[in-house]
């Protein structure tokens, strides 16, 4: 059965998987991470403070991967974890400096990235597909999340 909408994810989401994509990113932002902890530093700079089990969630992978990974960044002085505010119980990740600033250089390079795959798009055609992607994520977590 042909489904046009579920093909174009299936390739955008073999490209955001392929490595060479995050080796460019990475390159450009002129950082040297292992490119299974990047995503997770990004998440971390965005939502935090964070717990493991929420951050895990966001990013499709084992909160016991996740754990150790964090803890991994934590090791490079890019987060700091702390008990949270909320429940004693959980700790909580938050960037460093050195962590915030890798985490901007990671954005720039995407922003800059994403101005050269939409180089021939129309400011209302990059407004629209703005508009329509967060919709579909905001859709997708709430039907996941019943």
């Amino acid at each position: 059965m042909e489904n046009p909408l579920h093909e174009a994810l299936l390739d955008l989401v073999g490209v955001f998987n392929r490595p060479q994509p995050d080796h460019m990113l990475l390159q450009r932002a002129n950082v040297t991470l292992d490119r299974a902890l990047f995503p997770l530093l990004v998440r971390i700079g965005m939502r935090g403070p964070i717990g493991v089990v929420e951050l895990a969630e966001l990013v499709g992978r084992d909160h016991s991967t996740v754990s150790r990974q964090v803890a991994k960044l934590e090791e490079l002085d890019l987060v700091v974890r702390s008990p949270s505010k909320l429940d004693q119980r959980v700790k909580e990740a938050v960037v460093t400096k050195a962590g915030g600033r890798m985490v901007e250089q990671i954005g720039a390079a995407r922003n800059k990235i994403f101005e050269e795959v939409l180089a021939d798009w129309s400011a209302k055609d990059r407004a629209e597909l703005t508009r329509l992607v967060r919709k579909l994520a905001d859709a997708a977590i709430g039907f996941t999340s019943r």
